[in-house]
Order: structure tokens, then C-alpha cells, then sequence
């Protein structure tokens, strides 16, 4: 799909306007912490993949799917403009220790100043990183120290797959964090998928205490209440949330930008409702959207188009947790 020039209507604002130009730079030291809601960051990791990917591509593409969009939810009737909202950029080479060590410094930062952070990736070795950093910032967790925050903190994974692989790859993020402190029983994976895993990485699951909700599982129940059952396993005292949602667990027909993604998984639709559904708890500090690889997308941009509307439809989850 061409780039195309798009109309102007001062009445019809575009989201990109309102998320405004992302920061440069990787510091910004001596900057005043204002606060504000809503924060956006990218983290554009790629070269630990598993599979050769081209992720560290997604989060420009995302920004730039977001002038496809208006700031107003129809649906819930809320304007997320009313948010006040900062871009912080992209980390710059995440990858590896040294670019873990960035991301961990940058998502603290964001996390110290906003309500709730939305992490675009990238691959979904970011969840590593990034959860780290949300949980290491002041007041988060109920500590400033790491592996305390960690420990206090709970995870939902939106994903077809348990990444709980050895190594340190995409396939790993959620054995690292427990490795690290992450208590098992307040994981929950929701959308576990037939044939994207295998009989050990089940098996470790169950042995480390992870609730596991399958794809199959959703078929049978509203998505409203299997998703309040995850954020209930992994905060059943109050105590903050990260949510993962990894893109590959919808339907590869809506999709095709994830290489991992299979045909069955859920729809479009209800990852979205997801997305919203996570941001209006007041549990959940962060949500990383990952496992695009915006360069084998189709034309139409289906798949970036998805990732920006779960942003937005995040921010809108939070305008309704704030009441705005």
C-alpha cells in the first residue's frame, strides 16, 4: 500500500497528533519528571529472535499507523485526548546485556512519570526488559529495589506460546523473570495455542505454578471473565501487573505480519477488547505489544494497523479506569 496524502480536518484529530513527536535521544538527564497518564515507548529488539525477524522495524510503523486513527472511542465514549500523553521514543539497540541495561533505565523513567506505559516492540524478549524496568521504578511494586518490585509484582501473557525456553531469546522472556524473582503462581498465560508447544514446556509450566488458560478455553466462556480470572491470579492482594500481549496469538488471517502466528488463534476484535479491558484495571502499569514484523506485513498494513489500535484502545481503558 502507497503512502497517500491524507485529508485535514481541524474536527477529525489524528492520534499521532495527540501522542505528539517522539523524544530523541536515550537520556534526559536534568529533565523535569512531570507526570502525565499515558506513556509510549518502543523498544525495537530483534537479534535474539528464534526465527531472522525484521520487529526492530515495528515501532516507526506503528506511529505512523497511528495517523490512520482519531482519538475517539465510539464504543465506550470516551476521548483519550483527554489524556495527557508523552512519545518517549525509541531505546536505542536493545538488544543484548548493554541494551537490556537501556531499556530497564528508559522504561523505569516512563514508568516513574506515567500512569500507565504502553511498550511497542520488537520482539517479545522486550517483556524481559522491560518488566524489569517497570518494576524497578520508584513506588512501583511496593519498593525501589529490582528484585523486590519483581517479586511483588504479577504477569498475564496474551500469547499462543509459554516462552519458557533455556537461553536468552524471544522464546524466553517469562523463565527469565521468574529466574530473576517473578513468582510462578502469579503468572497466568491466556491463549495458550495446540501445536505451539511442546510437552516439556507444558510440563515446566505446571511445575513452576503458572496458571495456563488455553485457546481452546476462550471457545467457552466470556472473555471478560477469563481475563478478570488472569489479572485475579496474578494480583490476587492489589499488588501491580505487566501484560504481555503477544500479537502472535490471534489468527494468522489477521496477522500475517507475525511469523508465528497460526490459523485458530483469537480475533482481532478480541485482542482489542483485551487491550481495553487490561488498561481499565488499575492493577495493570504496563502493557508490551510484540512479535510484529512490520517489514513481512501485507500491503494494507493489517497487522501495524492492529498494534495501533491496541494502543488506543488501551488509552481508552485508561480514560475509563481515570473517569475522563
Amino acid at each position: 500500500m502507497s503512502d497517500v496524502r491524507l485529508p485535514e480536518d481541524p474536527l477529525w484529530p489524528r492520534a499521532a497528533s495527540w501522542l505528539g513527536l517522539p523524544d530523541v535521544g536515550s537520556a534526559h538527564a536534568g529533565e523535569p519528571r512531570s507526570s502525565v497518564d499515558f506513556g509510549l515507548i518502543g523498544i525495537p529488539a530483534h537479534a535474539t529472535s528464534i526465527t531472522p525477524t525484521s520487529a526492530h522495524t515495528t515501532p516507526a510503523a506503528v506511529r505512523a499507523a497511528l495517523l490512520r486513527y482519531s482519538t475517539y472511542s465510539a464504543s465506550h465514549d470516551v476521548d483519550v485526548a483527554a489524556l495527557s500523553a508523552r512519545d518517549f521514543g525509541d531505546v536505542a539497540e536493545p538488544d543484548g546485556v548493554e541494551g537490556e541495561t537501556r531499556v530497564i533505565a528508559r522504561v523505569s523513567q516512563a514508568a516513574a512519570m506515567c500512569e500507565l506505559v504502553i511498550a511497542v516492540g520488537g520482539d517479545n524478549s522486550i517483556t524481559y526488559s522491560a518488566m524489569h524496568g517497570v518494576f524497578s521504578a520508584t513506588g512501583i511494586g511496593g519498593s525501589g529495589d529490582d528484585a523486590g518490585g519483581l517479586a511483588a509484582a504479577g504477569l498475564v501473557t496474551v500469547d499462543a506460546h509459554h516462552d519458557l525456553r533455556d537461553g536468552i531469546s524471544n522464546g524466553s522472556p517469562v523463565r527469565r523473570l521468574i529466574a530473576d524473582g517473578l513468582d510462578g503462581h502469579r503468572v497466568a498465560q491466556v491463549g495458550i495455542a495446540d501445536f505451539s508447544n511442546s510437552p516439556e514446556y507444558a510440563r515446566r509450566a505446571r511445575d513452576l505454578g503458572i496458571t495456563v488458560i488455553t485457546r481452546a478455553s476462550l471457545r467457552h466462556a466470556p472473555l471478560a471473565e477469563i481475563l478478570a480470572r488472569a489479572l485475579e491470579v496474578a494480583s490476587p492482594d492489589g499488588r501491580p501487573i505487566y501484560v504481555d500481549l503477544d500479537v502472535d496469538v490471534c489468527d494468522r488471517s489477521v496477522v500475517p505480519g507475525c511469523p508465528a502466528a497460526a490459523p485458530g488463534g483469537i480475533s482481532a476484535d478480541e485482542l482489542r477488547e483485551i487491550a481495553f479491558l487490561c488498561a481499565c484495571d488499575p492493577r495493570v502499569k504496563a502493557i508490551d505489544i510484540t512479535e510484529i514484523d512490520a517489514a513481512i506485513d501485507t500491503p494494507d498494513r493489517r497487522t501495524v494497523r492492529l498494534a495501533a489500535l491496541l494502543v488506543l484502545e488501551a488509552a481508552a481503558g485508561l480514560c475509563a479506569r481515570l473517569g475522563r
